[in-house]
C-alpha cells in the first residue's frame, strides 16, 4: 500500500488522500472549494464486497475532508437495469453507515443534456456519425504502429447533425450508425482512437420507457455527469486508468464550469469467491444459492444475512489500504475483522448444535437451579444471565468419546469435566443404539464445586457447555464454510461452477439453545460459547422456528 506521511498531522495518507490535500492547498487546482466524490453503481445486481471498497473510499474520502458525497444510478445500459437493484444499493450503502442526502441521481437524468453536448461536440469537428458495422469497426481498429481507418471521419458537419438527430428520432434500426469522437486514429492509446461515444438501441429503459433509442457510452457519458454534478474528484478502479485520457479530453472539450479530476485505484480481490456480476447472477439464477442474499454469497446483502457488521466491513477496507497493484486478499483478513468485532460486542450463549443426552444421576429429579453466567467477559457493563441447571441436560456429541483419544479431556467414563458455571461431573457410564452411536451419557455431579469452587483444590482440565433439557429451545443451525473449494476458481479457463464446494453448507436441525434465545431476533449476534459467532437469519428465522446462522468460526478455520 502506498502511502504518505504528513508530519504536520502525524498520521499516514493513502496516494488519494494526499492527491486530495494537494489539490484543496492553496495553489491546488481546488483550492477553495469543498471536495466533491460520487458513488456511480450500475443497478444490474446486488452490490458485493469488491463494491464495497469502492463505495468506502468515495463516501470515506469526502467524509474525512469534509466534503460531500454523491450517490448516482449508472442506468446508461437500458438492457441491464432493474428498481430492485436501486433499492438493495441504498439499502447497503445506509447499512454501511453513509449517507448522501438529497444527492441522489440517475445517469439517465442527464440524457438530454448529454445529447445536447454531442450535437455540440459534432458542430465543433470533434464528432462525426459513422456506419461502420461492428465486425468493419474491428477490421478498421489498426494495430500498433498501424493507425485505424474510418471512411467516414471527414463527413460534412451537416451530414452528421442531421444523421444523428434521426438516429435520436428512431429512423435507424440498431447497429445502423454510431457516433464517435474525433481524436487520433493513430494513438498509442486504443481508447483515443475515435471511440464510439452514441449507438442505437431499441429498447425500454427502467426510467425513461421508450423516449430514447440512442444511449451514450460510459466513457462519454460519465465525465459529463461528473460536471454537471461538481464533481471534484471522480475516483474509480484501476481498469479504467487507460480510460483516463479519453475522461480528459471529454472535460477539456465540454463548455461546462466543473473540470473534475480521475483517480484510480486498483479493485478489491480476494481469494475462495469470485465476484463479477454475471456469474454471480448465474449462482442466483441457476439455483446454485438460495438467491443474492445467501449468506456464501460475498455480495453486502449476502454478508449481512451471514452477520457480518458494518464495522467489520468497514475496518477490512481500512486494513486492506488503498493501492495502485492489483492484488489478492486472503478471505481469512474479512473474517478475522468480524472475529475482531464481535468478540468485543456479541453476547455470549450456550448452545448444542449435535446434541446428546447428559442425564446428572445423583441430581434430584424434579430439581432446578439457577447460575449467573456472564453475557460478555470482554464487557464490563454487559451484564449477567440467568441459565437454569436440572438433572437432565444436553452436551455436544463431541464431548464424549468411548475410547478417548491422548490429550482428550472432555467425557469418558471415569474422567472429569467441568460444566460451564455450574459444576464438576464424573462420567460413570452411557448408552449406545445398535449402530454404535451414543444415545445417553450419565455422570455424578459434585455439589461442593457449585459456580466455580474447588474447595479440595484438584484441578479438571476440561470446562464443556451444555443446555437444560427440560427448559430450552429447538433450533435450525445453519453452518457455512467458502462457497469454492479452489482458492481461484475466476482464474484462467477454468469453470467457475466446477469449482463450487459440495460442502459450503450444512444444515443442523436438532439444535438446543438457551431458553432466552427464544426471543432471539435479526441482528442479534451471539458467541454461542465454544462453537462459534452466529447470528438469527434475517429471512427464514421466526417465532416458534429459530434459524441461527455461523458468521465466522472462533479461529481461523478457512481453507488454505
Amino acid at each position: 500500500m502506498e502511502e504518505i506521511l504528513t508530519p504536520a498531522e502525524g498520521e499516514y495518507k493513502n496516494f488519494i488522500h494526499a492527491a486530495i490535500e494537494e489539490d484543496i492547498a492553496p495553489g491546488g487546482r481546488f483550492a477553495g472549494m469543498k471536495v466533491h466524490t460520487r458513488f456511480p453503481p450500475e443497478p444490474n445486481g446486488y452490490l458485493h464486497i469488491g463494491h464495497c471498497k469502492a463505495l468506502i473510499i468515495d463516501f470515506g474520502s469526502a467524509e474525512k475532508f469534509g466534503g460531500i458525497c454523491n450517490l448516482r444510478m449508472d442506468d446508461t445500459n437500458p438492457a441491464k437495469e432493474d428498481t430492485e437493484y436501486v433499492d438493495a444499493i441504498k439499502e447497503d450503502i445506509h447499512w454501511l453507515g453513509f449517507d448522501w442526502g438529497d444527492r441522489f441521481f440517475y445517469g439517465s437524468d442527464y440524457f438530454e443534456k448529454t445529447y445536447e453536448i454531442a450535437v455540440g461536440f459534432i458542430k465543433k469537428g470533434l464528432a462525426y456519425v459513422c456506419e461502420l458495422t461492428p465486425e468493419e469497426f474491428k477490421e478498421n481498429r489498426g494495430d500498433i504502429g498501424i493507425p485505424a481507418k474510418s471512411p467516414y471521419r471527414d463527413r460534412p458537419i451537416e451530414e452528421s447533425l442531421d444523421l444523428f438527430e434521426r438516429m435520436k428520432n428512431g429512423e435507424f434500426e440498431d447497429g445502423k450508425y454510431t457516433l464517435r469522437a474525433k481524436i487520433d486514429l493513430a494513438s498509442g492509446n486504443f481508447n483515443m482512437r475515435d471511440p464510439v461515444i452514441y449507438r442505437i438501441r431499441h429498447v425500454e429503459h427502467h426510467r425513461q420507457g421508450t423516449k430514447w433509442c440512442i444511449f451514450p457510452m460510459y466513457d462519454f457519458a460519465h465525465p459529463i455527469q461528473d460536471m454537471i454534478e461538481g464533481i471534484t474528484h471522480s475516483l474509480c478502479s484501476l481498469e479504467y486508468e487507460d480510460h483516463r485520457p479519453l475522461y480528459n479530453w471529454v472535460v477539456e472539450n465540454c463548455d461546462l464550469d466543473a473540470k473534475p479530476r480521475q483517480i484510480e485505484f486498483a479493485r478489491l480481490g480476494i481469494n475462495y469467491t469470485v465476484m463479477s456480476k454475471r456469474k454471480l447472477r448465474r449462482l442466483v439464477d441457476e439455483g446454485y444459492v438460495s438467491g443474492w442474499d445467501d449468506p456464501r454469497m460475498p455480495t453486502l446483502c449476502g454478508l449481512r444475512r451471514r452477520g457480518y457488521t458494518p464495522a467489520s466491513i468497514r475496518d477490512f477496507c481500512e486494513r486492506i489500504g488503498v493501492a495502485k497493484v492489483t492484488s489478492t486478499v486472503e478471505y481469512s483478513l474479512l473474517e478475522a475483522c468480524l472475529r475482531d468485532d464481535l468478540n468485543l460486542n456479541a453476547q455470549r450463549a450456550m448452545a448444542v448444535l449435535r446434541p446428546v443426552k447428559l442425564t446428572i444421576t445423583n441430581y434430584e429429579e424434579g430439581r432446578r437451579e439457577e447460575f449467573d453466567v456472564e453475557n460478555n467477559p470482554t464487557d464490563e457493563n454487559a451484564g449477567m444471565r440467568k441459565v437454569t441447571f436440572s438433572r437432565n441436560l444436553w452436551i455436544e456429541a463431541e464431548d464424549f468419546m468411548k475410547e478417548p483419544v491422548k490429550k482428550y479431556n472432555r467425557l469418558y467414563v471415569g474422567n472429569e469435566v467441568r460444566l460451564k458455571g455450574a459444576y464438576i461431573v464424573k462420567c460413570t457410564g452411557f448408552t449406545e443404539d445398535e449402530n454404535g452411536n451414543i444415545t445417553e451419557v450419565f455422570a455424578e455431579y459434585d455439589p461442593e464445586t457449585r459456580g466455580g469452587n474447588t474447595p479440595d483444590g484438584r484441578k479438571v482440565r476440561g470446562t464443556i457447555h451444555w443446555v437444560d433439557r427440560d427448559n430450552c429451545a429447538d433450533a435450525e443451525i445453519r453452518l457455512y464454510s467458502s462457497l469454492f473449494s479452489d482458492p481461484d476458481p475466476d482464474s484462467g479457463d477454468k469453470d467457475f461452477i466446477q469449482c463450487l464446494n459440495p460442502q459450503s453448507l450444512e444444515v443442523l436441525t436438532g439444535g438446543k439453545v438457551e431458553k432466552s434465545l427464544e426471543e432471539a431476533r435479526y441482528p442479534n449476534a451471539y458467541q454461542f460459547l465454544r462453537m462459534g459467532y452466529f447470528c438469527v437469519d434475517n429471512r427464514d428465522s421466526k417465532p416458534g422456528h429459530l434459524v441461527f446462522n455461523r458468521s465466522v468460526a472462533l479461529k481461523d478455520s478457512f481453507k488454505k
